[in-house]
C-alpha cells in the first residue's frame, strides 16, 4: 500500500511527478528534472528581483539604505514574518490555509508578557509564547481535521477569537517587558559576528523547515495530501492526523515568532502580527508554493519575505505613502500567480 506514495513523491516537495499518460523524452532526463530547472529559474528570478530592489535602494538613498544598521534592520524584520511564513508554507503545501497566524502571534505575545508570566523570567516568557501558539494551532487542527470544517472558516474564527482574547488580556494597553535577559537579545552587544540573534533563529528555522519538507517522510506526506488527499488516504496516510500536525506546526512557528517580536519591540500588544497572514501567504505564493497545494518551497518563501521586507524598507526611506506600497505588493502577487498558472499550463502540455 505504500509503494504508490513512494513513486508519486520521488521528486520531493520541490518536484512534481508527471502524469502517467505523459511521454517523456529520455534524453532530457524526464519531467522531474525539467521541473527542477523551472524551480531554479523561479528562485533565480526572485534573487534577480531582490538584486534590483537593492540597486534601487542604493541609488535612491545610498547612505541610508546601504548602511550596515539598515541592512541588519531589514534582516531582523524579515525574521519574524519569515518564521511565520515557514509554517504557512507547510499548511499551503498541504492544500490548507491559515488566516489566524497574525492573531496567534498577538495572543502569544500578550499572554507571554503579562506580569504573572514575567515573574518566571526568560524561560517563562519563551515557554508561554510557544505553548499558546501550539495550543491555538491545535484548536485549528482539531476543527479542520476532525471537525471537518473548511480551513478558511476555522482559521477565520480563530483570527477573531484570538484577537478578541488578546484585547481582553491587555485591556488595550501595551505590556512592557521588564525581564532584562529578554531585552538584551535585541541589543547590538548580543550580535554574533554582526548578525542579530533573531536572524540566526530565522536561519535555523529555515534550515529545519527545508530539511523537514524535502528530506523526511513528514514532508512527503504533506505534499501527497496537498496533491490528492483521497489518493494519499488510499495509500495509507492518515490524512486527518497529518493535517492536525501541520496546524500544530503553524502554531509553533507563530509562538516562536511571538517571542522574537517581544525581543524586537520589548513589549506585548494586541495589535502585534497585524496582517501577518496576508504577508505570509503572499511571500509563500510568490516564492513558488501552489495555493491549491501539492507543491511548496521553503527557499522561495524566504526569498519572498526578503523581497517584501526590502520593498517596505525602500518605501519608508523615501517617505512614500503606505498605500502605494500596498499597491506595489498587490501587483507583485498578481504577477507571481500569473507566472505560476503559465508554468503549470506548460507542465501539463
Amino acid at each position: 500500500m505504500t509503494q504508490p506514495v513512494s513513486s508519486a513523491q520521488h521528486g520531493g516537495p520541490d518536484k512534481a511527478a508527471p502524469p502517467a499518460s505523459a511521454t517523456l523524452p529520455p534524453s532530457k532526463g524526464g519531467g522531474l528534472r525539467a521541473f527542477g530547472v523551472r524551480m531554479d529559474v523561479r528562485n533565480l528570478s526572485l534573487l534577480g528581483v531582490l538584486a534590483v530592489l537593492i540597486a534601487v535602494g542604493g541609488f535612491t538613498e545610498p547612505d541610508a539604505f546601504l548602511d550596515t544598521g539598515n541592512l541588519q534592520l531589514i534582516l531582523t524584520q524579515s525574521s519574524v514574518i519569515g518564521v511565520v511564513t515557514v509554517g504557512m508554507t507547510f499548511v499551503i503545501t498541504s492544500g490548507g490555509i491559515d488566516l489566524s497566524v497574525g492573531a496567534m502571534v498577538a495572543l502569544a505575545s500578550v499572554w507571554a508578557t503579562t506580569l504573572a508570566t514575567q515573574e518566571y523570567g526568560f524561560a517563562g516568557i519563551l515557554f508561554t509564547a510557544v505553548l499558546v501558539g501550539v495550543g491555538a494551532g491545535f484548536v485549528n487542527g482539531l476543527l479542520i481535521a476532525y471537525g471537518r470544517m473548511v480551513p478558511f472558516i476555522a482559521t477565520l474564527a480563530m483570527l477573531a477569537s484570538a484577537r478578541g482574547l488578546a484585547l481582553q488580556i491587555t485591556d488595550g494597553k501595551t505590556q512592557i517587558v521588564t525581564v532584562q535577559s529578554v531585552l538584551d537579545l535585541g541589543l547590538p552587544d548580543s550580535y554574533v559576528l554582526g548578525i542579530p540573534p533573531l536572524v540566526l533563529a530565522f536561519a535555523a528555522v529555515t534550515v529545519i523547515g527545508w530539511l523537514v519538507l524535502n528530506r523526511t517522510t513528514f514532508g512527503r506526506r504533506t505534499v501527497a495530501v496537498g496533491g490528492n488527499a483521497e489518493a494519499a488516504r488510499l495509500a495509507g496516510i492518515d490524512v486527518r492526523r497529518q493535517r492536525l500536525y501541520l496546524y500544530l506546526l503553524s502554531g509553533l512557528c507563530c509562538g516562536i515568532a511571538a517571542f522574537m517580536l517581544i525581543i524586537l519591540s520589548g513589549s506585548g500588544q494586541n495589535t502585534n502580527g497585524n496582517l501577518y497572514e496576508l504577508d505570509a501567504i503572499a511571500a509563500a505564493i510568490i516564492g513558488g508554493t501552489l495555493l491549491s497545494g501539492g507543491r511548496g518551497t521553503i527557499v522561495g518563501s524566504v526569498l519572498g519575505v526578503l523581497v517584501f521586507t526590502t520593498i517596505t524598507n525602500i518605501f519608508a526611506l523615501n517617505n512614500l505613502q503606505s498605500d502605494v506600497q500596498q499597491i506595489a505588493k498587490g501587483a507583485i502577487i498578481v504577477a507571481a500567480v500569473l507566472v505560476q498558472r503559465r508554468t503549470s499550463a506548460h507542465g501539463e502540455t
